[in-house]
C-alpha cells in the first residue's frame, strides 16, 4: 500500500533538490573558468568546427550533491528530527562521493593517458565498501516465477558491489552528445525520488533528491550548445545514486528496470569490445548521420531520419521518460496485487 506522506516531508525533499541546484548552478561557470585555464579542454566531436569545451563538469555535481546532503544532516541533527538513519544515510554518502573521486580521477587521469576498461569495471567495488560494512538493503529478494529468495551475506558481498559497479559503468555507456548524460540522469533520479517519497525510504530519498537538483543545475550549462562537459564523474555518480537508492531503499527490481535503455545500449557497445563511441558526424545542415557501424542508440536514431544533435537527445531523453513511467506504472500495479502471485516476482 501507498502510504500518505505529509506535505512537509516533501517539502523537505524540494529544498535539499534546491540546494543542491543552487550550488551547482553557481559553482558550475567558475569551475568552467577554471578548467579552461588548466588546459581541460576537449573538441565536440558533434560540431563541424570542433569548438573546446570544458572538462570536468561533474566536479560541479560533486560538490552540489554534497552540500545538500549535509544539508540534510544538519537538519536531521540540529533542527528538527527527520526520522532518518544517519548510518544508511552516511553509507549511500560515501559511496556516491568516492565514486565521484574515481570519475574525477578517471577525468583528469584518463583525459592525459586513458584508462583501461578493466580498471572501469574494478574501481567502483571499492566505492560499494560502505553500503556492504554496513549491510544496507533487505537480503531477501522476490525472484520471478520463484518468489522471495534471501541470499544472505551474498548480497552485501555480491550483489551490492555488482550493482554499484553496474549501474555506474551502464551509465557512463550511454553519453557523447550535449545535455544527453545530464537529460538521462534527471529522469533516473526524478524517478527514483518518487518512488522513494511513494515508499517513505527517507534516505533513498535524500540521495535522490540531492543529485537530482545537482544535475538540474549542470544541465544548463551542458545544454545544446555545451559550455562543459560533464565527464565520467557524472555519469558514475548517476549510476550509482541510483543504485545506493535502489538499494537502501529496497527496490532493486524497480532501479534494474529503470535501465532498459542502457541494456540495449549494452549490447550495441558489446559487439565492439566496448571501443566504440556514441558521436554522430556533424553535417553542414547541422544534422548528424550516423557511421557505417551502429554501435550506439544514438546511431540508431540517427538512422531514422536527418536529426540534429538537439533531437537525438530528446528522443533519448522521451525514451527514457517513457521507461521511467512504465516502471512508475508497474510500481503501482505491484502495490495493489494486480499481478498474479506466481508473477508478483516480476
Amino acid at each position: 500500500m501507498i502510504e500518505w506522506i505529509g506535505i512537509l516531508s516533501v517539502a523537505r525533499y524540494l529544498v535539499i533538490a534546491f540546494f543542491a541546484f543552487l550550488i551547482t548552478y553557481l559553482a558550475t561557470p567558475k569551475i568552467i573558468d577554471r578548467m579552461k585555464s588548466q588546459g581541460f579542454i576537449a573538441p565536440d566531436m558533434n560540431k563541424l568546427s570542433k569548438p573546446g569545451v570544458a572538462e570536468l563538469g561533474g566536479t560541479a555535481i560533486f560538490f552540489g550533491f554534497a552540500a545538500a546532503t549535509m544539508l540534510a544532516i544538519f537538519w536531521h541533527s540540529f533542527v528538527s528530527e527527520f526520522q532518518v538513519d544517519l548510518t544508511l544515510l552516511l553509507a549511500g554518502f560515501s559511496t556516491i562521493v568516492l565514486i565521484g573521486f574515481i570519475g574525477i580521477f578517471d577525468d583528469i587521469i584518463g583525459w592525459k593517458k586513458g584508462i583501461r576498461q578493466y580498471q572501469h569495471a574494478l574501481f567502483p567495488i571499492f566505492a560499494a565498501l560502505p553500503l556492504m560494512a554496513v549491510k544496507a538493503g533487505v537480503t531477501v529478494i522476490s525472484v520471478p516465477f520463484i518468489g522471495p529468495v534471501d541470499f544472505g551475506i551474498a548480497y552485501a558481498l555480491v550483489l551490492i558491489p555488482l550493482g554499484v559497479t553496474g549501474a555506474a559503468n551502464a551509465s557512463n555507456m550511454l553519453a557523447g552528445l550535449n545535455g544527453l548524460e545530464a537529460g538521462l540522469g534527471t529522469v533516473l533520479t526524478a524517478t527514483m525520488l518518487i518512488l522513494s517519497v511513494l515508499t517513505n525510504q527517507v534516505e533513498a530519498a535524500i540521495i535522490s533528491a540531492a543529485i537530482l537538483g545537482a544535475l538540474l543545475g549542470f544541465l544548463r550549462f551542458n545544454w545544446f550548445p555545451a559550455k562543459v562537459f560533464p565527464g565520467d564523474a557524472t555519469t558514475l555518480m548517476v549510476g550509482a545514486s541510483v543504485a545506493t537508492a535502489s538499494i537502501l531503499g529496497n527496490m532493486e527490481k524497480l532501479g534494474l528496470l529503470l535501465f532498459a535503455l542502457y541494456f540495449f545500449e549494452l549490447i550495441l557497445k558489446a559487439r565492439k569490445k566496448f571501443q566504440g563511441e556514441s558521436f554522430g558526424q556533424p553535417q553542414t545542415d547541422g544534422t548528424l548521420s550516423p557511421p557505417k557501424e551502429t554501435i550506439s542508440l544514438t546511431h540508431l536514431i540517427m538512422k531514422q531520419g536527418r536529426f540534429s544533435e538537439k533531437k537525438v537527445v530528446l528522443i533519448l531523453i522521451g525514451l527514457q521518460i517513457v521507461v521511467a513511467l512504465a516502471v512508475l506504472i508497474y510500481y503501482y500495479l505491484n502495490s495493489i496485487h494486480f499481478f498474479s502471485p506466481w508473477l508478483s516476482g516480476i
